[in-house]
């Protein structure tokens, strides 16, 4: 093939491709010569079938299929000839209208991804600060649990809070029933907040029998729009009334868990407790070492990243400013503000993924197919009843398992600069390290 350079400007390369039409001729009759071996012809021998025969039947789908394997073999040839990187799908054209006995003639367009040099990761100076866990939150979390635990009973008295009503129930908008709206035999705790506000209240001093009529009003910001605001009236039918029996924080608790005594299931609820603060204590010093590596490297971005990344951003604040869920901080902002606000962060996120992608490559970090694996069972959990059907859809599209991989792949490669890094450690309080969350969030807003 024959490769004339058109276009170097910035990270923008123009190519020119022509593959010589004797080397398509060949690859044709190859292909044509192929066939003649499988093809089953009344009249003819496998391997007989006259050339003419096959040109006359084949050689137009045939063509078809040899241009589209030169187009994609001798794209993959400039890459790997001239060590290009491409930033995404490079744009293929062909040159004017293909005839047989011609050269075939396409151009190839891109962006390549830029030199990224990155900084020397032990000059980076970092705090994580962790949690003291005192013991009155580990008695906190075990009366959690013990209350999790409870079993109850079914009384003759009238429901009070804290008490489980079984009920079935059918609501109702201007008379006509909503979808959703109904349910049998549901347990509801009253007191607990699950259902609309103002349902649950309703219901105290209800008895097993009881029929009740429950008005209330969906909250204007409830999550189905066909609901919000509006006044809904719900048939309910008290079918039991249970009561909570307290259960003690014990050995017995701990022994109904599958555990061995009431220090192991302490030791359990800490650990689970000192992992919950240590994944928060991660996303800060994760969000301070980023800020760290914005700063200090600078490079030209492929135009074509910025604009897919902002072009996903700006589509869910248009979905946010027509369902009025703007964040308070961007509600009053010019639609001009708002764009420049959010290409500056989508060219931040551009900028710190090539850098963490260099990282790793600079570095070999891989994802462990076992790591992948356990990613794709736990999301395929997020969907009750469809996991295989789940599983099936990531192992199609390698598109959608690179979406799974790449988030894992990032905490790899920060998980390598930190370890480069100088990170000094401090405990605090839990107040004091909710305070601290809270004044980081605030100064970022800011």
């Amino acid at each position: 093939m024959q490769v004339t350079e058109t276009l170097n400007q910035g990270l923008k390369r123009e190519y020119k491709i022509a593959v010589p039409a004797a080397a398509l001729r060949e690859k044709v009759d190859g292909k044509l010569n192929e066939l003649s071996h499988k093809l089953k012809i009344p009249g003819f021998r496998p391997g007989k079938v006259p050339m003419s025969l096959l040109k006359q039947r084949y050689e137009q789908s045939v063509m078809g299929e040899v241009l589209e394997e030169s187009v994609q073999q001798s794209s993959q040839q400039l890459m790997t000839e001239r060590n290009l990187r491409p930033a995404g799908q490079p744009k293929v054209e062909l040159v004017g209208e293909f005839k047989d006995g011609a050269d075939l003639e396409f151009s190839v367009a891109m962006e390549v991804i830029p030199e990224v040099t990155p900084m020397d990761f032990t000059t980076v100076s970092l705090e994580r600060v962790g949690v003291e866990v005192p013991e009155t939150e580990v008695e906190e979390s075990l009366k959690r649990i013990a209350k999790r635990q409870r079993a109850s009973d079914p009384v003759d008295d009238a429901a009070a809070n804290g008490d489980i009503v079984v009920i079935d129930f059918v609501g109702s908008i201007d008379g006509v029933e909503f979808e959703g709206g109904k349910a049998d035999g549901h347990h509801l705790e009253l007191g607990s907040g699950q259902f609309i506000p103002g349902f649950e209240e309703q219901l105290v001093g209800a008895k097993k029998g009881d029929k009740k009529t429950v008005k209330v009003t969906f909250p204007a910001e409830y999550g189905n729009s066909d609901l919000a605001g509006k006044e809904a009236s719900f048939g309910v039918t008290v079918q039991e009334v249970r009561r909570l029996k307290d259960v003690p924080v014990d050995d017995e608790l701990a022994k109904s868990l599958g555990l061995t005594d009431l220090a192991e299931l302490k030791k359990q609820a800490r650990e689970r407790i000192e992992k919950e603060y240590g994944a928060v204590a991660r996303a800060r010093v994760k969000r301070k070492l980023l800020d760290v590596l914005a700063d200090n490297h600078n490079f030209t971005l492929p135009e074509s990243l910025v604009e897919a990344e902002f072009g996903a951003i700006w589509q869910q604040i248009e979905a946010d400013m027509k369902a009025d869920r703007l964040d308070e901080e961007d509600k009053g902002k010019s639609e001009e503000v708002l764009k420049k606000e959010y290409r500056d962060i989508a060219e931040r996120r551009v900028k710190l993924g090539l850098l963490l992608s260099e990282v790793g490559r600079q570095n070999n970090i891989q994802v462990p197919n076992e790591e992948l694996s356990r990613a794709l069972i736990q999301e395929a959990q997020r969907y009750p009843g469809q996991q295989q059907q789940v599983i099936e859809y990531y192992q199609r599209s390698p598109e959608a398992l690179n979406q799974l991989r790449a988030p894992l792949y990032e905490e790899k490669v920060v998980d390598y600069i930190l370890e480069r890094a100088k990170v000094s450690e401090r405990k605090v309080s839990p107040e004091a390290f909710a305070a601290e969350g809270e004044a980081e969030l605030k100064g970022r807003r800011d």
